[in-house]
């Protein structure tokens, strides 16, 4: 992972720190509190910030490249990075939930249930099945992968279908309150560097391993386990090894 310096800790915290009707509130319509957050934290000067590329509007415009912000689905991405790929450096920076608060809110009055820790730590293998939508671009030359870990509140409207409202239920909106890491993919061969095994294969996995394997070392289930080797696959960090039974199995040994 990339070290991160006792500067980025304290100005993100300090962000962190403003009021939030500095930054719209919580649930306003427009620009969600993460994504504004990351835009100063990123880059402070906001004459920099959502600049007119093409048809599209990029969040942050250096003398020689672009930042894109994705707090979302890449599910839309696809022709925007595209676009921006043709023209410049490209750093896609995407937040991960490391430690998170559930918030839970009313969605009549608004009011809100005490805050509690979620048992599960998110980590970067957690950022695969987003990647894996733009998986015909990862090892674009132009394309650089910032992954942030971070420690924040998520506040979710009570409205989903089960018995407690909780099932299918909507994000609100997420409230950073610190930076817990960040792993930086400046090519496609940082994906078979130490730091990033160390990143997307958990301490204790076999080599070789099964897709089963690997769910229960990175905390995921068996699907998002068989996404995430597939982009890892594809990025060369992880190569198919034959199989067990009617598992495939992987390993990083030979590379």
């Amino acid at each position: 992972m990339t070290a991160l310096s006792p500067n980025e800790i304290e100005r993100f915290a300090a962000l962190c720190g403003e009021p939030l009707p500095a930054r719209g509130g919580i649930g306003t319509l427009g620009e969600k509190t993460l994504h504004s957050l990351l835009k100063s934290f990123l880059e402070p000067d906001p004459a920099a910030h959502e600049i007119p590329v093409g048809p599209y509007v990029a969040d942050i415009v250096g003398e020689n490249s672009i930042i894109e912000i994705q707090t979302g689905s890449f599910d839309r991405l696809r022709p925007k990075l595209t676009a921006f790929l043709e023209i410049s450096q490209v750093t896609l920076v995407y937040p991960l939930a490391h430690f998170k608060w559930l918030i839970w809110v009313e969605p009549g009055s608004g009011s809100t249930s005490p805050r509690r820790k979620s048992p599960r730590a998110g980590n970067y293998p957690d950022a695969m099945a987003e990647l894996y939508k733009i998986l015909p671009l990862l090892a674009h030359p132009n394309l650089r992968l910032a992954l942030l870990l971070i420690d924040l509140d998520e506040y979710r409207l009570r409205d989903g279908w089960s018995r407690d409202k909780k099932k299918g239920s909507h994000r609100y909106e997420r409230i950073p309150q610190a930076l817990a890491g960040r792993l930086d993919l400046l090519s496609p061969a940082a994906w078979r560097a130490p730091e990033a095994r160390a990143a997307f294969f958990p301490p204790g996995l076999p080599d070789p391993f099964t897709s089963k394997d690997y769910a229960k070392a990175a905390r995921l289930n068996v699907h998002a386990a068989q996404t995430a080797l597939r982009v890892l696959s594809h990025m060369g960090a992880v190569e198919r090894q034959g199989k067990r039974g009617n598992l495939y199995l992987y390993g990083t040994q030979n590379l």
